[in-house]
């Protein structure tokens, strides 16, 4: 499957995931009530940090299984290391679920806030957390393998199966159970488990044939090649976990439930921004580490530019509406006047530092294509130095909008300061070449569109005018982005060349 397939593939899975996630949120709100929401936006983080389990072992996997197609590794050593990381998974998992099935009554009623719901179904929910987490953290270890095989479209399609079975299935199962929030966490950890069996069916059957008379031992042996790189990529996802969450753990213990709901339905919206370039890079990351194991620098430079024009142009739409039309967004998705007052300023910061967020992961690409996250790493430690502190001062001292606040603070100094850096080592001499061509280009006009939108547009007073506009505003930014990129216009120029040929 070529690139531009995967893209539009993981694209095409990633929209529908995130549509049915923010058409679901009013609907759960709804049935379930705003504070047990406010559990299920707990489970999301609670999921989340589960990951810091995962000790690089997923995006090692993915990055073999691309060396593997680059000619770099063999069969033998490919299973071999899957077996050993399957060794790892499952010890870890199920001492990390253990501990959280101990912890739930602790947390139930020590951290969380929780008003009205019933404490049992609280504690034995929290149990079931554990379970999915464990579950659905070892699926990512198939995941990667089957990433890294760049069979993405399955993947993709997998995973609407999957988002449709958590997400709206979960529906029916309500009517019929009782719209408890303890029947909505059985659902899940019943997805999780059939979808554990399919991927692992999955990547079982891509990976390369054993050479007859090889064997496949269970033992930690043959992570000794890829542990620098896989202790790197721990380090540095459990970075980026922390980066992303640290501010939702927090005020899931300074919040009440129903609070922590509002603050949660604002984060979702934001991190859209961050969403929308995860198809970019999951295609983007095999395909680097493929022509890295090639030698091929040349293409390796010209794919690494033409992405970050792709994720400019992708990224900073959603980000300007986002930002600009923080009430607006939130009026029209909700309904609710009072939540969009109160929770527009946390949409905007978050908007905007997830903007910077999302900008600033290009240097991780280029790091992760070439095999060498030293940099990376080191730069976290400094963003984490930054991050903890003045988010935990701006979070105790002015709550959620004093977290947004923080965020945006953090990751525009990282972007400003710490990406030069990383391609000063890379890149020597083409850092300016890049911010100014790859993404000030296509990021001037959409700045220049948002601000003036926002000065023209008179707001209708029902929803379904006020999202029509957002959606019409988000085309016009997107079509700005694709005229100021210079890979954009080339792409379209060649496009119409070809149809007036064959015309």
């Amino acid at each position: 499957m070529s690139l531009r397939g995967n893209v539009v593939a993981n694209y095409a899975g990633f929209v529908y995931f995130a549509l049915i996630g923010i058409v679901m949120v009013p609907v759960y709100v709804t049935r379930l009530g705003v504070e047990a929401y406010g559990l299920v936006s707990f489970f999301i983080v609670l999921q989340t940090f589960f990951q810091l389990l995962d000790l690089g072992v997923t995006p090692t996997m993915s990055r073999e299984a691309a060396r593997f197609r680059g000619g770099a590794t063999d069969a033998l050593s490919l299973r071999r290391l899957l077996r050993s990381f399957e060794l790892i998974c499952g010890v870890i998992a199920l001492s990390g679920a253990l501990a959280l099935f101990l912890l739930a009554g602790w947390i139930a009623s020590n951290w969380l806030r929780v008003e009205s719901l019933p404490p049992a179904d609280v504690e034995l929910s929290l149990r079931l957390m554990a379970m999915v987490a464990a579950l659905r953290w070892i699926a990512g270890l198939y995941r990667g393998a089957i990433a890294g095989f760049e069979h993405q479209v399955w993947l993709a399609g997998f995973g609407c199966v999957t988002a449709t079975a958590s997400f709206v299935l979960v529906l029916p199962v309500l009517d019929l159970a009782g719209a408890t929030v303890l029947v909505f966490f059985v659902h899940q950890s019943v997805v999780a488990l059939l979808e554990l069996g399919f991927l692992c069916f999955k990547a079982y059957r891509i990976l390369p044939p054993l050479p007859q008379g090889a064997s496949v031992p269970l033992n930690l042996a043959p992570t000794r090649g890829v542990l620098k790189f896989a202790l790197s990529m721990a380090f540095v996802s459990s970075a980026w976990l922390a980066m992303n969450n640290l501010d939702k753990l927090l005020l899931s213990k300074l919040l009440p439930l129903t609070d922590y709901a509002y603050f949660s339905i604002a984060a979702l919206v934001a991190s859209g921004v961050v969403v929308v370039s995860g198809p970019v890079s999951t295609a983007l990351l095999p395909r680097l580490a493929r022509l890295s194991a090639e030698g091929n620098d040349a293409g390796f430079l010209d794919l690494y530019r033409n992405t970050t024009q792709l994720i400019t142009i992708v990224v900073m739409p959603p980000c300007v509406i986002l930002s600009f039309f923080a009430e607006e967004v939130l009026w029209a998705w909700t309904g609710n006047r009072e939540i969009a007052r109160q929770a527009w300023p946390i949409l905007a910061t978050y908007a905007l530092g997830n903007g910077f967020l999302a900008m600033g992961a290009c240097a991780y690409y280029l790091q992760f294509g070439k095999g060498d996250l030293r940099l990376h790493v080191f730069g976290n430690i400094v963003f984490l130095a930054l991050l903890v502190p003045s988010l935990t001062w701006a979070t105790l001292r002015y709550g959620p909008v004093g977290a947004g606040a923080a965020w945006l603070f953090s990751n525009a100094l990282y972007f400003a300061g710490w990406v030069p850096l990383v391609h000063r080592r890379f890149f020597p001499g083409k850092h300016l070449r890049w911010l100014v061509g790859d993404i000030f280009s296509p990021l001037i006009p959409v700045l220049v569109g948002g601000y003036a939108l926002h000065s023209v547009i008179r707001w209708p007073d029902h929803r379904l005018g006020s999202a029509l506009v957002l959606l019409l505003s988000g085309v016009v930014l997107v079509l700005l982005a694709m005229a100021g990129s210079s890979v954009a216009r080339s792409a379209i120029v060649s496009r119409y060349h070809a149809f007036t040929r064959s015309a």
